[in-house]
């Protein structure tokens, strides 16, 4: 076993471990610590405990001190100076006319390396742009791009819910999202009904994922032929997946009628339900496009 400490550096961000030494550290507590960019404040997510072996990734980097006035300061002061160098990395991109989108601007806590983050459609050669910044800052610099699902991650905004986007509140790290989890669910394929506001499907259908795959395996597909708890066969009209109901369209005297019956009341070969996506190869294209594999998010890399 382990002792550390768990830290992260931006809101909703991954938390890192940490060798605590004998420091008497608690959740909400501002650290600095070493990390592999340089000296970095941090907020205490997780005080001091032991884990196995096997979640640390060694060697363990240590918790240098706890936060002083002095060191908040030198922060507040970082995050004054990232705004002016926003702005002239942005006229710096505008002279060389690059076309690539400025997300955000951020100094090490040391000042010894600004990174800046950015987006594009492909690949960018910003060899003199980094020239142009260094003689200007006289530090390390660093141009990193990034993915639209990062850049609304950092941005933040409200989601379709009329909440705060999960991204920028509390997800810490990206699942991969795919166009069967929506169709899983029962809902429109209509790629601005499922997007978020990153453009790729939204992250909140993986959240309800596993239950609904449970569910959809308790039920019969629509078309198949199933007994009634009453003694009467018939066709599957509908289904109610949350409440777990089932339409059947039954013969009676040679009439038919719709009737509806809780699945507990019915009985049938359980298998999963394979629909197929009945899409034209445009609205496959259309919709592939908002897929996305997940993965680390490149703001959190090199903590």
């Amino acid at each position: 076993m382990t002792k550390v400490v768990g830290v992260r550096f931006r809101s909703a961000g991954k938390i890192y471990y940490f060798e605590p030494d004998k420091l008497k550290l608690e959740t909400g507590m501002h650290v600095i610590v070493e990390t592999a960019r340089g000296v970095e404040m941090g907020t205490v997510m997780i005080p001091p405990r032991e884990v196995s072996d096997e979640a640390v990734v060694s060697p363990l980097k240590p918790v240098i001190r706890i936060a002083t006035g002095e060191d908040e300061q030198t922060a507040k002061k970082n995050k004054e100076k990232e705004k002016e160098a926003f702005k002239i990395c942005l006229e710096k991109i505008e002279k060389h006319k690059l076309e690539m989108k400025l997300v955000e601007a951020e100094y090490t806590f040391d000042n010894n390396k600004l990174l800046f983050y950015f987006t594009a459609d492909g690949r960018i050669d910003f060899r003199e742009l980094v020239k142009d910044l260094a003689a200007v800052f006289r530090t390390r610099i660093e141009l990193r791009q990034i993915g639209v699902r990062d850049e609304t991650k950092i941005m933040g905004g409200v989601g379709i819910c009329g909440r705060e986007l999960c991204c920028h509140s509390y997800l810490s790290e990206f699942a991969p999202v795919s166009i069967k989890m929506a169709k899983e669910q029962n809902l429109s394929l209509n790629p601005s009904k499922i997007s978020g506001v990153c453009g790729r499907l939204m992250c909140c259908l993986k959240n309800e994922e596993e239950t609904y795959e449970y569910l959809n395996s308790r039920l019969p597909n629509v078309g198949d032929y199933v007994t009634t708890a009453d003694g009467l066969k018939g066709e599957v009209s509908s289904v109610n997946v949350l409440r777990q109901l089932v339409k059947v369209l039954v013969e009676i005297d040679d009439e038919k009628e719709l009737r509806e019956y809780k699945v507990e009341e019915l009985k049938f070969k359980a298998k999963r339900r394979k629909e197929q996506m009945k899409l034209t190869p445009e609205e496959m294209k259309e919709l592939a496009a908002l897929e996305d594999k997940g993965g680390k998010s490149k703001i959190d890399e090199g903590k």
